[in-house]
């Protein structure tokens, strides 16, 4: 009893010593000291917005400041009662205590996973977009199971999904596909994702049943709100409308009602068919693309602070982040952090939490090298 309680005591210690070096702790209290300063003064809510920003912010510290707090509270607690409970011979109480160090180790890791996140963008919604590779049918299907895999896991979350385009496949799957997923964090999470996904199976469109090998890429970008102000020169797009296809019944395929705007100096893209209006297919695709650039203005503060090396590559050999092995053998591995998971089918169907762990992780230079599956 007692070996088992001082190991759980040493992970939540652990967990806890990371908690407090991810939030710069002095940091943190002094500046929760001065959200709430401001949280009192009572000209804040002249400026409504303003006001709304300061206590999400007071939110936020104090959860991450306080939660600490308590566990470390509870972790003394719960020793001092299984002390108790040993010294009188009352087994039943020093089980139940060690049920709780259990449960506070889980708290803890969850928490050290969290404050991760704790990048410019991170707390805001995402785009996440995913394109087939070369290969036809194959990866145009392999392309539609990745985005189920990130809906699932959205769904599991809590978060909302939203269609904002999407190129049907000619025989099955997708071309590519964008949505927007809503919710805490939500770009925070995703962010790690970006890269290309290498399945390998045996081909359900093969009469010769043979094994085969597709890639789709995946790109994540933070959604942006009008507090970011990102200048876009109309002489640098490109601008193509089209007849969309999917849902939206026979209107959408007798008008243009699609708009693709391409940056020429990035040449990134950004496309919506989600509206029958062409209108307003400009303003989501505009928005779209502002989101892009303020995302690739990030990854390049990011290369040169950290030396990362990030963002979309080629979508084939020897750029992928991570395998799905479904055939000889069943195996998701992935490349950058080599976290596996022999279950397949459990990480199509959206159980992604301890590759994103790690590779946050990994981004921030945490040497742990596996991550909670309780990370929510």
């Amino acid at each position: 009893m007692r070996a088992d309680a001082e190991a759980l005591q040493g992970q939540i210690q652990d967990s806890i010593a990371l908690l407090r070096r991810h939030l710069d702790w002095d940091v943190a209290l002094r500046r929760l000291d001065e959200v709430n300063a401001r949280a009192e003064d009572p000209t804040l809510w002249d400026k409504p917005d303003l006001a709304q920003e300061v206590m999400r912010e007071r939110g936020r510290l104090a959860d991450q400041i306080e939660g600490v707090q308590k566990l470390e509270q509870d972790v003394r607690d719960a020793l001092e009662l299984i002390e108790l409970a040993e010294a009188e011979g009352d087994a039943g109480t020093a089980d139940a205590a060690v049920a709780d160090l259990k449960a506070f180790a889980t708290e803890a890791k969850r928490r050290e996973i969290e404050s991760l996140l704790s990048g410019e963008a991170d707390m805001r919604d995402a785009f996440l977009e995913v394109n087939a590779g070369a290969g036809g049918t194959e990866a145009q299907d392999w392309a539609q199971m990745l985005l189920r895999m990130y809906t699932r896991w959205a769904e599991k979350r809590g978060l909302k999904v939203q269609m904002t385009e999407e190129s049907e496949g000619e025989q099955a799957g997708i071309k590519s596909a964008t949505i927007q997923v809503t919710g805490p964090n939500a770009y925070g999470w995703l962010k790690t994702e970006s890269g290309v996904h290498r399945l390998v199976r045996i081909s359900p469109f093969d009469a010769a049943a043979r094994r085969q090998t597709s890639f789709a890429s995946v790109y994540v970008f933070p959604v942006i709100d009008d507090k970011i102000e990102i200048e876009v020169n109309p002489a640098d797009l490109k601008t193509d409308t089209f007849r969309a296809s999917g849902a939206g019944g026979q209107h959408v395929n007798k008008t243009e009602s699609g708009v693709r705007f391409t940056h020429i100096p990035t040449g990134i893209v950004a496309a919506s068919t989600q509206d029958r209006s062409q209108h307003r297919n400009r303003v989501i695709a505009m928005d779209m693309l502002k989101a892009r650039l303020y995302e690739l203005e990030l990854r390049k503060r990011e290369e040169i602070t950290a030396g990362i090396e990030a963002g979309k590559t080629d979508i084939g050999w020897g750029h992928q982040i991570r395998s799905y092995v479904l055939a000889p053998y069943q195996l998701v591995k992935d490349l950058r952090t080599n976290v596996e998971k022999g279950n397949p089918d459990a990480v199509l169907d959206g159980e992604l939490d301890d590759f994103m762990a790690a590779a946050l992780a990994s981004r921030v230079g945490t040497t742990r090298s596996e991550a909670s599956a309780n990370a929510r």
